[in-house]
């Protein structure tokens, strides 16, 4: 089945100044918590220059109880364009629940990327796709910093939260080796995580390649790693689209945890 990708007109911006303002608030809320956790650190990549500005790219690290180097490490994503504030919004969500409930993460090493397009959230830059740009050759300067990032932490795996235009169910798509052991058969995503909304499934394509997103980077780490994509529909209203994403990761995170437990035993 073809992979679908956003819309390529812009993201409706409904309600944008107000979820600008509250994504500030909340960005602001998660700084003020990793200053006094002992498992959530702040720690945004950067600067890189734009605009006659220094800007930075947000980045939280989780390491939960008992976390260690054997833990497997993922990367969450959002946030690609200015306009998709909704999946900065859920993923900061996320985090903030892990922050004041960190026993829920235990074993966990995550790490989070609310904001891709630091550029456009903070000067409102033209809209450059950020979600379509390949890793290897991107000249957005945050592309190339995720780029560093990912061939320095070498992650087992990259979760896209995303928002497309012109549907009126979920998708969830899984790709990279290995993917074929996060299929939906092994419960680690349902369809009764979106409940009442609808899913749609994308097969996997094992041992496959993207020519964007962080696939694109797989000849240069010792490992390829999996990568699953979120796409919430656009029409969805701001609070379910919120709370869908945010259950559906904290139990996909519960899943994946006992998932490596097992895996390493084997």
């Amino acid at each position: 089945m073809k992979a679908r990708t956003l819309n390529p007109a812009p993201i409706a911006a409904v309600g944008a100044p107000r979820l600008a303002v509250g994504l500030r608030g909340l960005l602001a809320a998660v700084y003020a918590a990793a200053q006094t956790s002992s498992h959530l650190f702040a720690s945004p990549l950067g600067p890189f220059p734009w605009g006659g500005r220094q800007l930075y790219l947000p980045r939280f690290a989780f390491f939960g109880p008992h976390a260690s180097d054997e833990s497997w490490r993922l990367a969450f994503l959002a946030g690609f364009d200015r306009s998709d504030l909704r999946s900065s919004h859920a993923l900061l969500s996320l985090v903030e629940q892990l922050s004041r409930n960190t026993d829920r993460g235990h074993g966990l090493d995550v790490t989070f990327f609310p904001v891709v397009d630091a550029a456009g959230f903070e000067l409102g830059t033209p809209r450059r796709e950020l979600a379509q740009e390949n890793w290897q050759s991107s000249p957005a300067p945050e592309i190339q910093l995720l780029t560093q990032d990912a061939r320095s932490r070498q992650y087992h795996g990259f979760v896209r939260i995303e928002t497309i235009v012109g549907e009126d169910v979920a998708t969830v798509r899984i790709c990279g080796t290995g993917a074929e052991l996060l299929a939906s058969d092994l419960a680690l995503i349902t369809t009764q995580d979106f409940a009442p909304y609808g899913v749609r499934f994308e097969g996997s394509l094992a041992g496959g390649q993207r020519e964007s997103g962080p696939l694109s980077l797989a000849d240069d780490l010792p490992f390829t790693p999996f990568e699953l994509t979120l796409q919430i529909p656009t029409e969805w209203p701001d609070e379910a689209y919120r709370d869908v994403v945010v259950t559906l990761l904290e139990r996909f995170l519960w899943r994946y945890r006992a998932f490596q437990a097992y895996g390493q035993n084997l």
